[in-house]
């Protein structure tokens, strides 16, 4: 068996930061696990036609890796090139095992480890850190008929680019965000395009710029690159105030924009009505494009709501609610991801046999959004409530990592073997993350979203501003957590406040 200190699973940006974290603590004794044959998770899998991120590209990157970006919304390809500069910059490549898919993991209390099974062996672990991210196990539902159809079809996660689909007649199922880049990139070369849509999004504009080699130059200048990331970071912040704390600023500042811009961009009277969402701006993801609403407009694209949805998919395409046969060489699924209640995708089983699907049976949730009790030196990066709506993703995942590198620095501080979160630090974290929920936009917003498990509860999202959530990952409280030594087990007093 392969034995390490620390194993992390994924090489996304989650896996990355963590690793650079390690080294930092002077911890090299670590293997990164990575199920696919190359590095890089998010931005190396997810190559389909116009991808791109939607947050500022400066603030959108690791703060201790700034990059010459070449515009504001970097494009797949650069961000590609950005992930394989930080993995290599850092030496994270000799760390890797790509092509280990990982089958299950349990705790071995004996021995106080982690051990990992995968399709190229067992792994053990004193600390097992899970990187797999919320965005990787994609998610396409089961039509009747779904495994008949004869054409090509895949879900954009998977994008098949030796498959030719110009001058073809194509169906895309979904209206979210990877839809709303893909469709426009792909429109004017196809012979068809159907778009199916289950409830519309709210679109914004894109502000997007190309950076001059001047500009780059200035962004290789660390002081300048981070004042333009406290820049951005700020102005984006401001939009919690709108998303939580006064839905009517959201309506003046966002939605009313959102409506002129359906406006301006749609001319036919149907199309503006079969596209304008009949909840709160913000309730699901807002897209920003600036090219999405023409191309819907053209005579070969036809929208379908969800009144003229998919009865059945076919051996030849798709049979509509209406009773409408589509015909179609290529359906694309644009239908996201299990990013709540399938966040962790193989088992994992903590002390007495309990498996994080028991103990996520009523919804998905953990201290911080990273910790279980049951669950000793586990930490699960991007888990449950720790999705941002407004800002970078990895400003949350760098601060994440100020509370796992705490909890481990206790452990290996006290010759303890391992940690674990009390069951009432747990329960009073939880219980204070969904009372400030109902206040959000998220859930009072009138919607259904990919942000809520099946219970109904909001979990993808953090209910508030993220440097609150920093504060509370960077204060580590030792009374929220128990070690166990090699004996007897220690139980420090109990939970104190959160705030």
């Amino acid at each position: 068996m392969n034995s390490y200190r620390v194993i992390i699973i994924g090489s996304g940006f989650g896996g990355q930061c963590a690793a650079m974290k390690l080294k930092k603590l002077g911890i090299e004794d670590f293997v990164i696990l990575e199920r696919r044959p190359f590095m890089g998770g998010t931005w190396c899998q997810n190559t389909y036609p116009g991808a791109a991120v939607d947050v500022q590209s400066p603030l959108y990157s690791i703060a201790a890796e700034p990059y010459p970006w070449s515009q504001m919304f970097a494009e797949q390809a650069e961000l590609q090139q950005y992930t394989n500069h930080v993995i290599d910059k850092n030496g994270l490549r000799q760390k890797t095992r790509t092509s280990t898919n990982v089958e299950s993991t349990h705790w071995d209390e004996g021995k106080q480890q982690w051990v990992v099974h995968t399709s190229q062996g067992e792994f053990s672990g004193q600390f097992l850190i899970n990187a797999s991210g919320p965005l990787s196990t994609p998610m396409t539902p089961n039509f009747p008929g779904r495994d008949s159809f004869k054409g090509k079809s895949f879900h954009t996660n998977n994008w098949d680019w030796d498959y030719d689909y110009r001058n073809k007649r194509v169906a895309i199922i979904g209206s979210g965000a990877s839809a709303a880049q893909a469709i426009p990139a792909m429109v004017n070369d196809v012979a068809e395009l159907h778009v199916f849509q289950r409830t519309p999004h709210w679109v914004l504009p894109r502000p997007d710029r190309k950076f001059s080699k001047f500009e780059q130059t200035l962004l290789g200048i660390k002081p300048l690159y981070k004042l333009l990331r406290s820049l951005i970071y700020w102005q984006l912040e401001t939009r919690v105030v709108g998303f939580k704390y006064s839905q009517k600023l959201l309506n003046v500042f966002a939605q009313k924009k959102a409506e002129r811009f359906i406006k301006q961009q749609i001319t036919a009277p149907a199309l503006q009505a079969a596209l304008t969402p009949d909840y709160t701006i913000g309730c699901k993801r807002i897209i920003l494009s600036s090219t999405l609403y023409p191309v819907l407009d053209q005579s070969h694209v036809q929208v379908h709501t969800k009144e003229d949805g998919i009865a059945a998919i076919t051996d030849t395409g798709i049979t509509t609610t209406q009773g409408q046969q589509l015909d179609v060489d290529l359906i694309v699924y644009a239908t996201g991801y299990q990013a709540t209640d399938g966040v962790i995708s193989y088992p994992v089983t903590g002390r007495n046999g309990q498996t994080i699907a028991q103990a996520w049976e009523e919804f998905p949730r953990a201290y911080l959004g990273t910790a279980l009790p049951g669950f000793p030196n586990l930490f699960i990066m991007t888990g449950p409530n720790t999705g941002i709506g407004h800002t970078s993703a990895i400003f949350i995942i760098e601060a994440q990592l100020e509370y796992i590198a705490k909890a481990i620095q206790s452990v290996m501080k006290t010759d303890s073997k391992s940690i674990e979160v009390t069951e009432e630090a747990e329960a009073d974290y939880t219980g204070m993350i969904h009372s400030e929920m109902d206040r959000t936009v998220w859930k009072a917003g009138g919607c259904t979203s990919w942000y809520q498990s099946k219970s109904g509860h909001v979990i993808a999202m953090f209910p508030g501003f993220s440097f609150t959530y920093r504060r509370l990952a960077k204060t580590f409280k030792p009374g929220h957590h128990s070690l166990v030594q090699d004996a007897p087990r220690v139980n420090p007093a109990g939970a104190d406040s959160l705030a």
